[in-house]
């Protein structure tokens, strides 16, 4: 079976890596990024209906800025995110399961003033009519060189899962930077602009179902039992 390698951050890193393995993947942990907070400043809440917050890193590194919007309702990406938000105090107004715009296009009528808490990172989104949105960035994920050991795992057939389109660039040069080829190595995108952020000269690059690590896995599953593909 060919290995697949999982370069997201930690702790993300780690679930992401622990969940492949219970699936029965050779699966390997190296995370390029580090997650680091930034220094930023809280709004009024009064000025706003709700909170959008699209990473668990948000509540993670946020800091005392987070206390001053405590009494705001928590739009949340997905599950991870919104467990986060609750540990943290804030009531979860919804949770998504298909990325941050499928949670902003459902938003309640009375929740039309955003505040969009995010990493310096972060997916464009599309507002809907009525709807005003401010942006704050909690935290930056800072890449990290490719460790030898990674390096010597990349010389041979592997695939790996991408959560992020910063996260594959980053992959892309360091390849380039070593004089590692791409032609063996497949990527499992989390979505398509992970995707289209991957480039060419890879094996082959697929997106999941959906923008999920259940989807993820398991496109990364039937590429691992599949290399030939």
């Amino acid at each position: 079976m060919v290995p697949l390698i999982v370069i997201r951050p930690e702790p993300g890193c780690a679930a992401t890596t622990a969940a492949a393995r219970a699936l029965g993947l050779d699966a390997a942990g190296h995370p390029l990024f580090a997650v680091e907070p930034r220094s930023w400043q809280a709004p009024l809440a009064d000025e706003f209906d709700a909170l959008l917050i699209g990473s668990a890193n948000v509540l993670r590194h946020g800091g005392r800025g987070l206390d001053a919007l405590n009494g705001l309702p928590v739009h949340a990406v997905g599950e991870t995110t919104a467990q986060a938000a609750r540990e943290a105090g804030f009531t979860v107004a919804s949770t998504g399961s298909g990325g941050l715009q499928g949670v902003l296009n459902a938003l309640p009528p009375a929740h039309r003033r955003l505040l969009r808490l995010a990493g310096d990172e972060r997916v464009p989104l599309t507002l809907p009519p009525g709807t005003s949105m401010e942006e704050r960035v909690t935290y930056a994920s800072v890449p990290r060189p490719l460790p030898p050991e990674l390096a010597e795992l990349l010389r041979a057939p592997a695939i790996i899962a991408a959560h992020s389109a910063e996260a594959v660039r980053h992959l892309t040069a360091e390849c380039v930077r070593l004089g590692l080829r791409r032609a063996p190595l497949r990527i499992a995108a989390l979505g398509p602009r992970v995707a289209q952020a991957a480039g060419d000269g890879w094996g082959e690059v697929a997106v999941a179902q959906a923008p999920n690590d259940t989807a993820l896995l398991a496109l990364a599953r039937q590429m691992c039992q599949d290399p030939w593909r």
